[in-house]
């Protein structure tokens, strides 16, 4: 055979030739959703698609803040430099300890003393009892008891879901916080990159905020919606903006209305978008859209559409467009038009604040805690709203009647001394929240690590023993894993790119039994999420939208003493350090001179160890250089803190870690 007819046979037969049942779309979704994880308001669902551009304009975000452009580290990369550092993963010979089923008593709803509900609350209540039994006897259905624990103090708000008095959702705002994410802004334009596509703008913050070309763009739907034409929609005259077109439509010093994103993170500052998006309680308004679309989370087909025939039936604005939310499910049609015709007045106030304020200025505050509780958790299965302060009370029970009177009779004033939270069981709860490690109910735990680049979550079996049936023992851990990681991830809200090493597991259908019940977990989850399957590796790789900080960022500073290492140089390592200092003194000093004496300042830790078991290195050290050495301990010292002072004139040598 010939050099070149090898050639050629060896290069086709490198040409890789996938068949149809092989499929990519797990590797270009992971893609997509990496770049999911930097999107949208936490409080309404994604409306516009900004996957496709979505890596380019974190790489110029990236640039801006002065990050390296591929500044967050890929999970899979990550992942293999954990495996070259430990080598492959042998599976556990042992396997976790039984545990015996432990079968809980029924959920008795806390009672709550309030204030009098007066003749006609309780002859509403009375009438509200009387329905929901006769629609348990129509149409028998499992109830899980839903309570919305509401603790409203002077500095700061605290909201707790609670499903069978187990805490589902935690979500915490300092009144002295800005509320950024879904503000909307009139600013100014400072100056356009070409070089980075993108423009800041001045929305009256230290840091410009961040609009790439591709967020002035008209963009099309997320694909958590489903797209309604409308037949008696306008055909736009107005010629559709292109890139080429931003530097002429908006140059240095242009007013620009956009709305915010994500918040400030780290360098970076807050990003914005001119596709704006206000949420009400059934829909959301697109003032500068003129589509039209229904939330694919509601799966009747027959629910979607009759909501779809609701959508055209609307007396919607030329140019602008509405969704309907997953709260509009099986809603009358009157609930939408009275929330359009809610949703255009408040939009017209903000017009009229954008054409009245000098820029930059905020034309339109996203709602607080509160109010945006009542607006996204108020739903026909949720029991109670449960809230500590009396004005509160009243705002809440306002705002609920403009929605519905019926649902009014939910809402109860707390007014015991013994504080809300803790009555209900929610601050015993919150603290797993900020606890490293967390136990599962069989026996084993999960670890969870935030780091600067994505969060690792380990499980481990905890306590062993040999069994039978190991491999259903590790089934049901990590099972059980799958649950308690999403619960975690809403509680501490987690976000970014996430890696999971579950428990090895043999069998293909017990890593795939794992992998649909955290599937099934993410559904509940307002934040966007996208998991993969187990890898060889034994690692699940997930993304999860992050549009704030998590609640350990929001509510623990760093150590002051570790700089949040969580680590100090150990007493051993701070002793070869002085020891290597003073002899690159010793050796500077000429050998003629007399009586050279050094004192050195340190922890007491640290003298500790160098008077018991180094005592004899620091002698031989005086008698090779000839020189005294004298120590004196500080207890006001950092522990990697040492200083050396010349005894003979004062003068300081040496001072590390002061």
């Amino acid at each position: 055979m010939s050099d070149r007819s090898f050639s050629r046979h060896r290069r086709a037969g490198q040409k890789f030739r996938p068949n149809r049942t092989q499929s990519f779309k797990p590797e270009r979704a992971a893609i997509e959703a990496r770049a999911e994880v930097l999107g949208e308001k936490p409080a309404s669902e994604g409306v516009f698609d900004l996957k496709r551009h979505e890596r380019e304009i974190e790489r110029s975000e990236n640039r801006a803040a002065g990050l390296a452009e591929d500044a967050a580290t890929p999970a899979a990369v990550v992942a293999a430099e954990g495996v070259r550092k430990r080598d492959y993963r042998e599976p556990h010979l042992d396997t976790p300890e039984k545990v015996e089923e432990e079968t809980e008593p029924a959920y008795k709803p806390v009672p709550v003393s309030g204030t009098a509900p007066g003749l006609m609350g309780t002859l509403r209540a009375v009438t509200d009892r009387v329905i929901r039994r006769v629609q348990r006897l129509m149409r028998p259905r499992v109830h899980s008891q839903k309570e919305v624990i509401i603790n409203a103090e002077s500095l700061e708000t605290r909201v707790g879901l609670l499903e069978q008095g187990r805490l589902e959702e935690f979500t915490i705002e300092r009144t002295e916080d800005e509320r950024l994410v879904g503000s909307v802004f009139k600013g100014k334009v400072r100056n356009l990159e070409d070089g980075l596509k993108a423009t800041f703008v001045d929305i009256g913050f230290e840091k410009n905020a961040f609009l790439h070309y591709w967020d002035i763009v008209p963009a099309g739907f997320d694909s958590g919606v489903e797209l309604v034409e409308r037949d008696n929609r306008r055909s736009r005259e107005k010629p559709r903006i292109t890139q080429k077109d931003i530097p002429r439509l908006y140059p240095p010093s242009t007013d620009i209305v956009v709305q915010v994103t994500k918040g400030p993170i780290g360098n970076k500052g807050p990003r914005v978008t001119t596709n704006l998006a206000l949420p009400g309680r059934f829909l959301v308004l697109l003032p500068n859209s003129d589509q039209c679309g229904v939330s694919r989370k509601i799966e009747n087909h027959e629910e979607r559409q009759r909501l779809k025939r609701i959508v055209r039936s609307l007396t919607i604005p030329d140019g602008m467009g509405v969704i309907i939310r997953t709260a509009g499910d099986g809603q009358k049609a009157r609930f939408f038009v009275r929330d359009l015709a809610f949703l255009l007045a408040e939009w017209r106030a903000v017009q009229d604040r954008i054409a009245t304020v000098p820029a930059p200025a905020c034309v339109f505050r996203e709602p607080d805690l509160i109010e945006r509780t009542v607006r996204d958790f108020l739903t026909e299965d949720v029991d109670r709203i449960i809230v500590d302060d009396h004005t509160q009370y009243q705002r809440i029970r306002e705002m609920i009647g403009r929605i519905s009177r019926r649902s009014a009779s939910k809402v109860r004033l707390y007014a015991d001394s013994q504080p809300v939270f803790d009555r209900f069981a929610i601050t015993r709860q919150i603290e797993t929240a900020f606890s490293r490690q967390v136990h599962l109910k069989s026996g084993g735990y999960i670890v969870l690590d935030e780091t600067e680049a994505l969060v690792a979550i380990d499980v481990n079996t905890g306590r062993h023993k040999n069994g039978k049936d190991a491999d259903s023992t590790i089934l049901k851990v990590n099972l059980e894993a799958a649950e308690e990681i999403c619960r975690q991830l809403r509680l501490r809200n987690i976000g970014g790119l996430i890696v999971l090493d579950f428990i090895d597991m043999k069998s293909h259908k017990d890593r795939q039994q794992v992998y649909q019940r955290m599937r099934e977990g993410l559904k509940r989850d307002r934040a966007k999420a996208h998991v993969l399957p187990i890898s060889q590796l034994g690692l699940m790789e997930m993304t999860r939208q992050r549009h704030t900080e998590s609640v350990r960022e929001s509510v623990y500073d760093d150590c002051p003493y570790c700089k949040g290492r969580g680590k100090v140089k150990s007493a051993l390592t701070m002793s070869v350090e002085i020891q290597r200092k003073l002899s690159e003194i010793l050796k500077k000093r000429q050998r003629d001179e007399s009586d050279f004496q050094l004192r050195i300042m340190v922890h007491p830790t640290v003298l500790e160890r160098l008077r018991t078991e180094d005592e004899e290195l620091l002698i031989e050290m005086e008698k090779r250089y000839f020189g005294k050495l004298s120590f004196r301990p500080d207890p006001t010292f950092h522990a990697e803190q040492f200083k050396i002072v010349n005894v003979a004139d004062n003068e300081e040598l040496v001072c590390v870690g002061g």
